[in-house]
């Protein structure tokens, strides 16, 4: 075997979903710390007027990739944009496109997905199921295809306590749920989405689960693995300390809370919080490329499955997370802060509740009221309402906990350790604590 860098020279490479939070930043390491990397393919549609090219051009220009510009003035060259929409059959791919990808492409790295908890049930199942589809049958294509590396989610099967590095099947047939949602109305679906997606708690995590079982269908005989990322935040070091570009999930509540906005939020103070850094999750990922790559004539029976989790190797419990934001807000605190960050986690749902009018919805009917006196627009009422849905969504994630198999994982990082000595895509979870990479987010804002 060869080191990282040495696999991935000379390879064209194709990435889905690169203009979002982890293609952004795969697209980036891969450049960067791969500079042989002969191309890099990015299904990229056209949004508000902008052609994919533009967009591309527009990212690239971003903090994100200041190292990358320093290091490799000319790394856009190889960067090539593809016209594609993930809700249309074939990917919404020109011809051309698909022949010139099915003649060139050596490795697939399918990031695109739609995160949304409450995204509605037939659109999460086009963009996580059916694009996962029509992705796979493009890679049957290709004819120099080492490896195809599918971004799934450590919660895709949070219906189980015991999450081992292996595919499970799913409660519902794939095939037939597609077949059903086609000819269903919107509000048909909406009425039975709960029955459909069981003890899932959201879309989200269903569509995942199904996204996964489907891969193992249908893969047939290329090399496919699975990297399952748990809560992904700001990252860790890589390019720099506290790099992010969205608040969605826990990083926005971490913002709130620096704000003063936030004040309470339910969680279990033993649950473990089970955030990992981006650069950690496309570490990774890049290196399972790397080695499932290598493996082509020596491939395990079943595919292989990377929990990229923190719980099991250095457990971060969500009583911790309400200190360390507290401290670390203290000395990092927020410009224009609503009031003094004091966050509580209660466990009680009936005391988080009585919290939650007394320290959020009334002081911002009073805000709201004195910005009217004022002859200004009141907006604090509408932050609340916003805030409080998205800490619904969460509290499923932080009143409990899962234990995640890392078997797989540990070999990767042996395997690591023995090719890469030194190298510059290193994997390590051991010292990492959760609270280093969100004082680096505290710090950057």
């Amino acid at each position: 075997m060869v080191n990282i860098p040495e696999y991935y020279a000379g390879k064209n490479v194709l990435i889905s979903g690169a203009t979002g939070f982890m293609g952004k930043v795969l697209l980036e390491k891969l450049l960067r710390s791969c500079p042989e990397v002969r191309s890099v393919y990015v299904l990229v549609r056209s949004k508000a007027g902008q052609s994919p090219k533009t967009r591309i051009s527009e990212m690239i220009n971003s903090k994100l990739f200041e190292k990358l510009q320093q290091d490799q003035p000319d790394f856009a060259e190889k960067i090539i944009a593809v016209n594609s929409d993930l809700t249309q059959p074939e990917l919404n791919l020109s011809k051309a496109d698909q022949s010139i990808l099915a003649e060139n492409i050596d490795i697939v790295f399918h990031c695109a997905a739609t995160v949304r908890f409450s995204e509605p049930l037939k659109d999460a199942v086009q963009l996580n199921v059916l694009a996962t589809q029509m992705m796979l049958a493009l890679a049957h294509r290709m004819k120099h295809l080492e490896v195809f590396i599918h971004i799934s989610t450590a919660y895709a099967n949070c219906n189980r306590e015991l999450i081992e590095e292996v595919v499970y099947s799913p409660s519902v047939d794939y095939r037939k749920l597609i077949d059903t949602l086609d000819w269903m109305d919107d509000d048909l679906v909406s009425t039975l989405t709960p029955k459909l997606i069981g003890e899932h708690p959201n879309t989200y995590t269903f569509t995942k689960s199904l996204a996964e079982y489907m891969v193992q269908q249908e893969a047939g005989d290329l090399n496919v693995a699975i990297v399952r990322p748990s809560i992904v935040g700001a990252s860790w070091k890589e390019p720099f300390p506290g790099w992010i570009d969205n608040f969605n999930g826990p990083s926005g509540i971490f913002i709130a809370a620096g704000k003063g906005i936030l004040r309470t939020m339910r969680a279990s103070n033993n649950a473990v919080a089970d955030l990992v850094p981006v650069d950690v999750v496309i570490n990774t990922t890049l290196a399972a490329g790397w080695y499932s790559g290598s493996q082509v004539l020596n491939r395990p029976k079943s595919i292989p499955v990377y929990n990229c989790t923190t719980g099991g190797i250095n457990p971060f419990r969500w009583g911790e997370v309400e200190y360390c934001i507290n401290m670390s807000f203290k000395t990092n605190p927020l410009e224009q802060a609503f009031r003094r960050p004091n966050v509580n986690l209660r466990s009680n749902p009936f005391t988080n509740q009585y919290w939650t009018t007394v320290s959020h919805t009334l002081p911002a009917l009073l805000y709201d009221g004195y910005l009217t006196l004022m002859g200004r627009k009141p907006r604090m009422m509408k932050t609340i309402t916003r805030l409080h849905k998205a800490m619904m969504v969460l509290e499923y994630f932080t009143s409990h906990s899962w234990v995640w198999n890392t078997d797989n994982m540990a070999m990767l990082l042996a395997q690591m350790n023995a090719f890469n000595p030194g190298g510059q895509i290193h994997v390590t979870l051991a010292t990492y604590s959760p609270l280093s990479s969100q004082m680096s987010l505290c710090k950057e804002l």
